[in-house]
């Protein structure tokens, strides 16, 4: 009898499973068509000394990554990733985190709930409008913002309380640190709105019952808002991780000679592009993409791996 049963249901479990697997096809055969197969083939160009012009190359083994590793210019384009991955996420998460709080729960009680700031739909809608911005355009916007000379903006407003005129953009050592303070303006925004959505999704009750005990501002923060907020940064971290082993367009568009003064703000993504258009080395462009690929691939893992923690339930 029982034997009937699943030889009765076998046909449907079938179509069952023959529905989900050709809803699944698509999207698959797309991800490998156009995710994997580039990948496999970066991989392959990197064992070659392909020049991009001509069908014919020859494969020279492990010579690009050689080559790679012995060149100055990729090195400091590390470094720079480097301090990037340092100083961006920190900066742009602290700041969000700041106006988040003071737009969801840092106004004060209304009607027995916490609230955010007067205005505070107004508010977000502000900061998320570099969103909406192409990255170009917020490049050309800041080229007229720090322009060197007095036509500037900052440095016509320096110049209106007696201080010389800063270069912002073509001095080596405020270059990429002012390239980066462009990259948070722009990217608070988004997680202003992302941890906005989180907060938003903490039971008020919590709040309230941290408010009949007498938590401040600050206990409301770091003792509940933040753990209870820990996925979400893990997923912000992560995506600003991945952003800063990028820069391409603003640091193409912002600095000096395409990553100067003297290489001052290169990075990885604009020595791959300049290596494969500007002098035709495609196979060692891919060596530089590959190496890219892992380093990226790394941060995330040992990201997600060691901001692991157990998930709070309410």
């Amino acid at each position: 009898m029982r034997h009937g049963k699943l030889s009765s249901a076998s046909p449907m479990a079938l179509r069952r499973y023959g529905f989900i697997l050709a809803f699944l096809a698509a999207p698959l055969v797309l991800y490998v068509v156009f995710v994997i197969a580039p990948y496999v083939q970066a991989f392959q160009i990197a064992l070659t000394n392909w020049k991009g012009i001509s069908p014919d190359f020859d494969y020279v083994g492990f010579e690009n990554f050689g080559k790679m590793f012995a060149d100055n210019v990729f090195w400091q384009a590390v470094r720079h990733h480097g301090l990037l991955l340092l100083v961006m996420p920190l900066a742009t998460i602290a700041i969000a985190l700041f106006f988040s709080f003071l737009l969801n729960v840092g106004g004060g009680q209304a009607n027995g709930r916490r609230t955010g700031v007067r205005g505070s739909a107004f508010y977000k809608i502000v900061f998320f409008f570099p969103q909406v911005l192409a990255v170009a355009i917020v490049g050309v916007l800041f080229q007229a913002i720090l322009r060197p000379d007095k036509t500037g903006v900052v440095n016509s407003v320096l110049g209106a309380v007696g201080i010389d005129p800063v270069g912002w953009l073509i001095n080596p050592d405020l270059a990429l640190w002012t390239i980066m303070g462009v990259m948070v303006w722009q990217a608070v925004g988004f997680y202003v709105v992302l941890f906005s959505a989180g907060m938003s999704s903490i039971p008020p009750e919590v709040f309230e019952a941290a408010a009949l005990d007498g938590a401040g501002r600050f206990t409301l923060f770091f003792k509940i808002t933040l753990p209870l907020l820990w996925d979400t940064l893990q997923v912000g971290w992560v995506y600003l991780g991945i952003a800063a082993f990028d820069g391409f367009a603003l640091v193409q568009v912002l600095s000096v000679d395409r990553g100067g003064p003297d290489n001052a703000t290169t990075v990885l993504p604009l020595e791959i592009w300049r290596q494969a258009f500007t002098f035709s080395k495609y196979g060692y462009a891919s060596a530089m993409g590959v190496a890219l690929f892992f380093l990226t691939l790394t941060f995330a893992v040992l990201t997600l791996r060691v901001t692991r923690r157990e998930r709070i339930e309410f």
